[in-house]
């Protein structure tokens, strides 16, 4: 007789190539999303660095609440901003990574993780 069709081991074969294809990727992609996340924070900040500058060219001081002058991307927690004597501070995190914090200053009062002005740093 001529049969049509695959046998069990030419399957079995296919089903452990795409299990090993698989457990090769998924945690590569996992890492792609964490990156992603800490990307959406720094662009935040970047954002709030142009909204605080904005709000200090109308009224000659930083605040620490900018109500709706300011929004973060979704999943972020709204940034924790303090002011300082002469310039601010803020600190973000993602809600779906909450151990990557990232943090930015303006004046001469870093805050752990940023060590350089105006440029958000990330841990």
């Amino acid at each position: 007789m001529n049969r049509k069709g695959f046998t069990l081991i030419e399957l079995l074969i296919v089903v452990v190539i795409i299990g090993v294809l698989a457990a090769i990727a998924i945690p590569k992609f996992s890492s792609t999303k964490a990156k992603a996340y800490i990307a959406s924070m720094k662009s935040d900040l970047r954002n709030l660095v142009t909204a605080e500058e904005a709000y200090f060219a109308d009224s000659l001081q930083y605040t620490s609440d900018l109500g709706t002058d300011y929004a973060v991307t979704s999943g972020n927690t709204a940034p924790a901003i303090a002011v300082t004597g002469d310039g601010w501070t803020a600190t973000i995190t993602n809600t779906l990574t909450p151990t990557n914090t990232c943090a930015i200053f303006i004046g001469t009062t870093p805050i752990a993780p940023a060590s350089k002005e105006g440029e958000p740093t990330c841990q």
